[in-house]
């Protein structure tokens, strides 16, 4: 008998969940098959360990989601800003989270240096993040995973910078609250998720 690739599994596990969930909840899957009306939008990284819906117990329809390599809001790509956009003004979503990770590959990339060309140019976006943790590093005397933690918090941190920077944003912020901004951490050891930024605090500066 042949063994079932991957792709089979997948397939496998679809049909398992139209049994058990999608029919046993028809009536909610027959509503959100009409519109969409997620109240979070999500900006997290690609890694597959970190599933937003997984890991937060959420049902389809939660969440938008936008996915990248170390959870990166570029201020030059149109597919962010496009899915922010769109969340924001379309769906009129209240609360964006950005979330790193443990262990991410990106953030490892960051401090080691990569070689590829399209991943290098990637993650120069980041490079400010970089900068702010070698000098802590250096006054603490951090070892290396003691570092790449950090740099996984403070690119988040970094990130929502970029994303509070956006003019959309930006201009939404000079006469609202709204969107609140949050960053998170997930550590993929422990399953386990930390608030770095929490976007119900009155930090955003905007004027009433």
């Amino acid at each position: 008998m042949k063994e079932k690739s991957t792709v089979d599994h997948l397939l496998g596990g679809n049909d398992q969940f139209v049994a058990e969930e999608f029919h046993r909840h028809a009536a909610y899957y027959q509503v959100l098959a009409k519109r969409q009306s997620p109240k979070v939008l999500w900006i997290g990284c690609s890694d597959s360990r970190v599933s937003e819906d997984v890991i937060t117990g959420s049902r389809p329809g939660t969440m938008f989601v936008h996915r990248n390599v170390a959870n990166i809001v570029a201020f030059n790509d149109v597919n962010v800003a496009s899915i922010i956009e769109y969340g924001v003004v379309h769906l009129k979503i209240e609360d964006i989270i950005v979330c790193g990770h443990t262990r991410c590959g990106g953030i490892a990339a960051i401090e080691d240096g990569v070689h590829e060309n399209y991943i290098a140019d990637w993650l120069c976006i980041a490079s400010g993040a970089k900068e702010t943790v070698d000098r802590i590093a250096a006054e603490r005397n951090l070892n290396r995973e003691q570092k790449l933690e950090l740099l996984t918090a403070e690119n988040v941190k970094l990130q929502i910078k970029h994303l509070r920077s956006l003019a959309m944003i930006k201009n939404m912020h000079d006469k609202s609250p709204l969107p609140r901004i949050h960053g998170w951490l997930y550590r993929v050891e422990t399953g386990k998720i930390e608030v770095l930024v929490d976007g119900r605090e009155s930090d955003l500066g905007y004027r009433r």
